[in-house]
């Protein structure tokens, strides 16, 4: 199998650290619509007068958004190729994203292995960090993935 996008299971190298090119600032629109989209309609998220009382003073992104995005940013270089995603564990948000922010993401190769009886795929383990502009640690999260062996 060569697919046009992803990386397959023998591109993916224990140890290896994956700086991921591409970066994704949050405006409003996009916070107002997960929200819609998510019924998630807590005023923190939406209303600027009460975020303007909370603790950051500010409107805060949902957390559930910066989580999909930053897993987004990983797509062509972990899950292009993947024939599924299997699990998300460990997820967890390190600092807060305002609107305005703009996130990336890193990620490190942690193990893999072939899978028994099918050696024509293996589950890759990986561990994404995103970062903000300031480049502080707002979210990190470990997944598997089950890629096709090229």
């Amino acid at each position: 199998m060569n697919p046009k996008f992803g990386r397959l299971y023998d591109d993916l190298i224990p140890e290896v650290i994956i700086k991921h090119p591409l970066s994704k600032t949050i405006t409003e629109s996009d916070n107002n619509l997960f929200c819609l989209l998510t019924m998630n309609h807590h005023p923190v998220h939406i209303d600027i007068e009460h975020a303007k009382q909370s603790h950051h003073g500010k409107i805060l992104v949902v957390g559930t958004l910066v989580l999909s995005l930053i897993v987004g940013l990983t797509v062509p270089e972990i899950s292009g190729a993947a024939i599924a995603n299997l699990e998300y564990s460990k997820i967890k948000h390190l600092g807060p994203v305002f609107l305005g922010d703009t996130l990336r993401a890193e990620t490190k190769v942690i193990d893999k292995r072939l899978c028994s009886g099918n050696d024509s795929r293996g589950v890759v383990h990986v561990e994404t960090i995103g970062y903000n502009q300031k480049n502080e640690k707002i979210i990190s999260l470990e997944r598997k993935v089950l890629l096709p062996v090229s």
